[in-house]
């Protein structure tokens, strides 16, 4: 995808023709078992554009009830845990480079729902879609503090889809 030449073309309709380079199913939790969704990996020259649709997030139905979710790429290579801990095989976050929380190539902006549901796109220059293959991506029960070591006191992960290849 070349962006940089892209004249007056949207974003939007950039990717609606590009090729996927990975895709992550995700699922929930044994107890958050509603939430489920897509995030689409759309590779360029120099980073990714990244697509977060997902549905069935925590949501009580109250006026002010707009919750925020840690979102990441994790380091392990599971989606799989305890029956206390049902993802924590899928390890710290990404970081390849060894930077401080939240400079790590997996800190991804959080999702904001909406009744449950969330869509977000993104640009990154901070990985490439074939060097997250086989990685799990997570969202947490709370919002990223993008303060606290090592990985921003987002809590409980509550659902993990595995990034893989597209093509």
């Amino acid at each position: 995808m070349n962006v940089q030449n892209s004249g007056n073309q949207s974003i939007f309709s950039l990717l609606a023709a590009a090729m996927p380079a990975a895709v992550a199913h995700i699922v929930g939790s044994p107890s958050y078992p509603n939430i489920e969704g897509d995030v689409i990996f759309y590779q360029t020259r120099r980073g990714v554009f990244i697509e977060a649709t997902i549905r069935g997030l925590p949501y009580t139905g109250g006026s002010c009830d707009y919750p925020v979710f840690g979102f990441h790429i994790h380091s392990g290579g599971s989606c799989t845990g305890t029956e206390a801990e049902p993802f924590a095989n899928a390890g710290a976050h990404y970081n390849p480079y060894g930077c401080d929380h939240p400079q790590h190539a997996g800190d991804l902006p959080p999702l904001f729902a909406n009744r449950g549901y969330a869509w977000q796109t993104f640009y990154t220059e901070r990985l490439n879609a074939p060097d997250v293959i086989g990685l799990p991506i997570i969202i947490h029960l709370n919002a990223d503090d993008f303060t606290t070591q090592p990985s921003g006191n987002s809590g409980e992960m509550i659902a993990c889809g595995i990034i893989e290849s597209a093509c």
